[in-house]
């Protein structure tokens, strides 16, 4: 239901990210490279001659990015840390597995920077690439990570312009839910806890402005490198946790943080951990769940988004209704659901051209994604979400198919 309301405010956004070009990245040697001259790019000091027949990826960061750059179709295999369901079914490597990446087709590897010199030169000596790209530090330098990564994956033009674009949409796409959060001139505290013993988004990273962007007032905003003291939040006093998960437990029973407002009214929320540490398109849905948990009005302009809604109107051009296989398509379909009637949808979208990983009945995150470019591209609201009025648009015969 959280998800709801973000329905009307993010369609500008996610159009304006599709069809705004960029220049290049820091740290991307550009030249004067063309889109038909993409290689051979430099990041990061590493020299990739041309483009890669396939990628591994060991850093789940990074694997959240391709799948927001909608590059999972290069990907030949993951290690067991990234957990992103769209990548289930992709082989299981480590960093010692420098040919078995190789035989699955992989001649350039995302790693962690706990990856060893000797497995550097396994690697190198199988011919594979290896590339070590940090996390973004700012808002700012959410430009340079996306560009790195599109500019190995798909050349210092092709790919860095893509990835600047697609990082623009998605904090366009975060100031539209801050500006939907009602003003007031002073803003709930709230704060967002890893642990007990002084981890915290702070206001100097990235999870500390996706708390800011709720519409909170962060009390960990002073705090450092994501540490902050915890005799600090007992003063502060917020009116609202946000929590890893299994850590709601722990505050409410604790002695230490009975007296908290937050503990004591239980507006302690726990999230999925991936929302505050991964810097894909999970931060939309970061600040989607802490504004509309706090302002649940926001979401009651677009309640009306689950129930049936008639087809468009028709715009005089005549059309039918394809078979739909028995789908009913007065439903409501969307993340987290696994049944037949999603296999039926994924199949619609993959032969429109819309879906990029293979159609499973599972509704994640790649499916996500393309009834989000399947809205965009047929003229309605990109939520991801696909209701009554969504399902109809797809099985129309006038449907438009995705041009690539």
């Amino acid at each position: 239901m959280l998800k709801k309301f973000t329905a009307a405010v993010l369609c500008l956004a996610l159009i304006f990210s599709c069809l705004t070009g960029c220049g290049h990245s820091e740290n991307v040697s550009s030249g004067t490279a063309t889109n038909k001259d993409d290689f051979p790019v430099t990041v990061n000091n590493v020299t990739i001659n041309n483009k890669p027949t396939g990628v591994a990826v060991l850093s789940p960061n990074v694997a959240d990015v391709i799948l927001a750059l909608g590059y999972e179709l290069c990907l030949k295999a993951r290690s067991t840390k990234c957990t992103q369901s769209d990548l289930a079914a992709l082989p299981v490597v480590t960093a010692d597995d420098a040919y078995k990446i190789k035989n699955d087709g992989a001649d350039l590897v995302f790693a962690d920077s706990d990856i060893t010199q000797k497995q550097r030169d396994t690697m190198r000596n199988a011919g594979i690439t290896v590339l070590t790209i940090s996390k973004a530090s700012s808002r700012a330098d959410m430009s340079r990570l996306y560009a790195q990564i599109g500019a190995a994956i798909k050349g210092r033009v092709t790919g860095s312009e893509k990835g600047k674009t697609i990082a623009t949409g998605i904090f366009e796409s975060i100031d539209d839910v801050t500006r939907a959060v009602p003003f007031s001139s002073v803003p709930a505290t709230a704060v967002y806890l890893y642990d007990l013993i002084g981890d915290a988004a702070t206001g100097d990273t990235i999870a500390g402005s996706l708390v800011t962007a709720s519409g909170f007032h962060n009390i960990a905003d002073d705090g450092s490198a994501g540490k902050y003291a915890v005799n600090n939040m007992l003063k502060a006093n917020p009116k609202y946790i946000f929590c890893t998960k299994g850590l709601k437990a722990q505050l409410m029973s604790s002695q230490q943080f009975s007296k908290l407002d937050a503990v004591e009214q239980k507006k302690v929320y726990e999230m999925d951990p991936s929302l505050m540490t991964l810097q894909g398109e999970q931060m939309i849905n970061a600040v989607t769940f802490m504004a509309g948990t706090a302002y649940p009005q926001l979401l009651q302009s677009t309640s009306s988004s689950s129930a049936p809604q008639s087809k468009p109107a028709s715009s005089g051009t005549s059309s039918s209704t394809v078979s739909t296989g028995g789908l009913n398509l007065d439903q409501t379909l969307r993340n987290g659901m696994q049944n037949n009637d999603v296999l039926k949808m994924q199949n619609r979208l993959l032969k429109l051209g819309y879906m990029f990983v293979k159609p499973s009945g599972l509704f994640a995150e790649g499916t996500e994604q393309a009834v989000k470019d399947f809205q965009l591209e047929n003229g309605l609201p990109a939520t991801g979400i696909a209701d009554p009025t969504t399902l109809h648009k797809m099985f129309d015969s006038n449907a438009k198919r995705r041009e690539n």
